[in-house]
C-alpha cells in the first residue's frame, strides 16, 4: 500500500513540475494544426478527413472540426489547449487572437 502511495506521490509531482512545459507543446501543437488543416481545408480544397492524414508524428491527440461557413478549423488538445484559424481572403489561413 505504502508503495503505490508513494508512486502516485511522485507521478503527481513530475505533473506539476512539467506542466508549463506540457501546456506550451499542447499550445503548440493545437496553433499548429488549426493553421495546417485550415490551409488544406479552405486554400486547397480537400476534405477535412483527407487533412487529418496530414498530422505530424505525436499529434495523435490533436482533433480537429471544420466549420464551413465560417471557413475555419478548430484544433483541440485534450483538456489543455484549442486554437481556431479562419480563411480570410487576400491573408489565408490566420490564427484567431489569443487571450493572454
Amino acid at each position: 500500500m505504502w508503495i503505490l502511495l508513494v508512486i502516485a506521490a511522485v507521478l503527481a509531482a513530475a505533473a506539476w513540475y512539467f506542466r508549463i512545459p506540457a501546456q506550451g507543446y499542447a499550445q503548440t501543437a493545437a496553433a499548429y494544426s488549426a493553421r495546417v488543416a485550415c490551409s488544406c481545408r479552405f486554400v486547397a480544397g480537400r476534405s477535412l478527413d483527407d487533412c487529418k492524414k496530414d498530422k505530424l508524428a505525436g499529434m495523435e491527440l490533436v482533433t480537429l472540426s471544420d466549420d464551413v461557413g465560417a471557413k475555419s478549423v478548430t484544433a483541440r488538445f485534450p483538456l489543455i489547449a484549442s486554437d481556431t484559424a479562419r480563411y480570410r481572403e487576400g491573408y489565408g489561413c490566420v490564427l484567431e487572437k489569443w487571450d493572454s
